[in-house]
């Protein structure tokens, strides 16, 4: 019968080779790695698919929608509602990068879910680079309206004098940190999950190859697995969610920086 060391020998389960970006095209420019790796590959992928899933969804424009219409025209009016309800009316004209924003994380986290997919979301350097595109947009959206009054965010209204130098440093330091916060919050959460989700593999591999017995064991370790993917389909969508709601949040300081 075969030991848990050959059982680990056998089926070597490494959760953090998930994550490894290996390069499909190496290709260098000025001294620079600029290579085609699977972590582009899997972005042109999920792009391709958030492109192909709304065009096929209006395509057709019947007044009896089918599943693939009525699944388009639910998430743009759930994105409209939240970009109303959360920025104002005249947020709306941002509502198609947030809208795209909102669908490429969603199909982003969903497409790592599957057993032969990569999860580019959970890589600090996708989701801070999504994460400095919104900082950067919104606080050159405030400035473009609002001018030096856009600063006016940083010092909030009936604050004593005494302690206005204080709470100014507070908010400022809290503005600069919105990218770390926006993009770690989004990272950690897929990163966790795919993690767990390959341990418990582990479990169900290495308890499997001890015969019967071992699949006996099995049982418990799988339920999880079963579980936990239900759990990290919820996840997908939430995460998706926080990170259009909180661009949403952050486009409102920058049309409304007094409120």
């Amino acid at each position: 019968m075969a030991t848990a060391e050959h059982a680990q020998g056998s089926f070597p389960v490494d959760p953090l080779h998930q994550f490894v970006v290996q390069k499909i095209v190496p290709l260098q420019i000025g001294g620079i790695d600029v290579s085609f790796t699977n972590a582009s590959l899997w972005m042109i992928i999920t792009g391709l698919l958030v492109i192909g899933f709304t065009v096929f969804g209006i395509s057709k424009k019947a007044l009896v929608p089918g599943r693939f219409q009525a699944a388009a025209e639910m998430l743009h009016d759930f994105v409209v509602d939240m970009v109303r309800d959360s920025a104002g009316h005249d947020a709306m004209r941002f509502f198609p990068f947030v809208f795209t924003l909102f669908m490429f994380i969603l199909f982003a986290n969903l497409v790592g879910l599957n057993p032969y997919g990569f999860s580019v979301t959970s890589h600090i350097i996708v989701t801070f680079m999504l994460a400095i595109v919104v900082f950067i947009g919104v606080t050159l959206t405030g400035i473009y309206l609002h001018g030096f009054k856009f600063f006016g965010l940083f010092v909030p209204q009936g604050v004593p004098a005494l302690l206005l130098p204080l709470v100014v440093m507070i908010e400022v330091i809290s503005y600069i940190s919105r990218p770390i916060s926006h993009s770690v919050r989004l990272f950690a959460n897929m990163l966790a999950g795919h993690i767990t989700l390959e341990v418990f593999a582990g479990f169900v591999l290495s308890f499997g190859a001890m015969g019967a017995a071992g699949w006996l064991g099995a049982i418990l370790p799988l339920a999880m697995i079963v579980a936990l993917v239900a759990l990290e389909l919820l996840v997908a969508a939430l995460q998706a969610y926080v990170f259009a709601i909180l661009t949403c949040m952050y486009l409102r300081d920058a049309l409304h920086p007094q409120h």
